[in-house]
């Protein structure tokens, strides 16, 4: 590995003066874009060098991270892709990575340490054990069934975090604050619920203890980080770097955090993390424009054999799609946050989709569509039946998700398995050919937005289209209308 190459920034710090405050579960290349970069420039300053991160994970391929990262002495590559110029740093807010263990004994250890005064999570929207049906946590999922049969040797990080705050109560240190990093609503509120859901299966008590003193805040988290394969690994070879775990991602990023951390916080402010009472409003802006907006594009684009986003976003049925839907089913719902534009967040939004440097995949796009879609279009889509607003581009949305896990693109291409569930959505798109119902008969997915019938039509006649006449051409005459 060349670290000399004048292409690539390194740590201006001493990275032997950082001490840890911080176990972050969950090693993505989000989280080393993201929450990591962040600490990274606040060490560069000077400040909050008790807060280093300690990684972990609690799944036996996060060993491979593990393995990767302790080679390069924690240091991540991250490469920032702007259509200007692509540039890289080396992040050093991570000094050490905790073994990963199926029942978590090192990490619970870990962060049972007084030091430790913040346990981050980036565990993907589906790690939350969510009832899709009620949005509420789930107790009778089989990894909480199990963790709440056996607390003292847990399998989740839920569980891992309960183990750890019994010891630290036991030997009278405060606990350490919970913060969630993944892009969920809410994301303090789940996780706290599933932290105190998991505790109250095998302690009550202790669970109202949870309650009372530890604290859960709220966060919105944005950048795009497209999954590191080859094309991420040539051009990290071509800047001179041996590192088998690069992360790409975009130049824009953005954080808003809620004020929260009773044992203490980094300077985040001082690194352009926005703190605000507000976050909820900032996140139903993100999750519905952002999220929403990659959702409509998603499965045209899979649909039509398109690979890049970029690609898509020059199509101009996916485009003009794309800005249909935002301007009269998405954006009239979405509230604005403080000093915040939102025909200019759109526009910021379809720049960032357009960038062609990223070289984000439609098939990531479409990835986990059941836990997506009703996070993402479902409650756009209720807001506009409740005002009795036009739905039609939404439901075309809903139409294409089902149509694409149909398992066939227009062209007849295969579509390999995209999602979780991907056998039962498969059963149901195909059933729904004939029958559309069987797709909206999904209440975990749908709950009562199924039987309305406004939005019922809307979607029968969306899918219909798209069987008989394609992608292209439902486009065109949904645009034309």
């Amino acid at each position: 590995m060349n670290e000399a190459s004048p292409k690539i920034l390194l740590p201006t710090y001493d990275r032997s003066r950082l001490t840890p405050g911080i176990v972050h579960i969950g090693l993505g290349n989000f989280h080393r874009a993201h929450m990591a970069v962040y600490l990274d420039d606040l060490f560069a300053r000077g400040e909050s060098l008790d807060w280093a991160i300690l990684g972990a994970g609690v799944r036996a391929g996060d060993a491979a991270m593990r393995e990767a990262l302790l080679a390069q002495d924690c240091l991540s590559t991250v490469i920032e892709l702007d259509p200007a110029g692509i540039s890289a740093r080396r992040i050093g807010a991570m000094i050490g990575f905790i073994e990963v263990q199926p029942q978590n004994t090192a990490l619970i250890a870990a962060m049972a340490r007084p030091e430790i005064r913040i346990v981050s999570l980036t565990v993907t929207e589906g790690g939350y054990f969510i009832d899709a049906a009620t949005g509420a946590f789930d107790p009778t999922d089989p990894a909480i069934l199990r963790d709440a049969a056996q607390p003292d040797c847990p399998e989740t990080a839920f569980g891992a975090i309960i183990a750890a705050l019994k010891i630290r109560r036991a030997a009278g240190v405060p606990p350490f604050t919970v913060m969630s990093c993944d892009n969920l609503p809410g994301n303090g509120a789940v996780t706290r619920d599933a932290v105190i859901g998991l505790a109250r299966l095998s302690d009550a008590g202790f669970a109202d203890w949870i309650r009372l003193t530890v604290a859960f805040p709220d966060g919105m988290v944005d950048r795009i980080t497209p999954a590191t394969g080859p094309r991420e690994r040539d051009i990290a070879a071509g800047m001179g770097l041996d590192d088998p775990v690069p992360v790409t991602c975009e130049p824009f990023r953005q954080w808003v955090l809620e004020d929260r951390f009773p044992s203490g916080r980094p300077a985040f402010e001082s690194v352009g993390v926005q703190m605000t009472p507000h976050v909820h409003a900032y996140e139903t802006m993100k999750i519905r424009i952002l999220n929403g907006g990659h959702a409509v594009i998603a499965y045209p684009g899979g649909l039509m054999d398109i690979e890049y986003v970029h690609q898509a976003m020059a199509h101009p049925l996916i485009s003009g799609l794309l800005d249909k839907v935002e301007r009269e089913e998405i954006i009239p719902y979405v509230p604005p946050p403080p000093d915040t534009d939102l025909a200019s967040y759109y526009r910021t939004v379809r720049a960032r989709f357009a960038n062609s440097k990223i070289a984000d995949t439609e098939r990531r796009l479409c990835l986990d569509g059941s836990n997506r879609q009703p996070k993402f279009i479902l409650p756009s889509l209720s807001d506009a039946l409740g005002a009795g607003g036009s739905i039609r581009g939404l439901a075309l949305v809903s139409a294409l998700w089902c149509r694409y896990c149909a398992g066939t693109t227009d062209s007849g291409a295969r579509i390999e398995p995209n999602d979780p569930d991907w056998d039962r959505l498969n059963l149901l798109a195909r059933a729904a050919k004939e029958d559309p119902a069987a797709w909206l008969s999904m209440r975990h997915i749908y709950g009562d937005l199924g039987r309305n019938a406004r939005f019922a039509g809307a979607f029968a006649q969306a899918l219909q289209s798209l069987w008989d006449r394609g992608t292209e051409q439902t486009l065109a005459a949904y645009l034309a209308d």
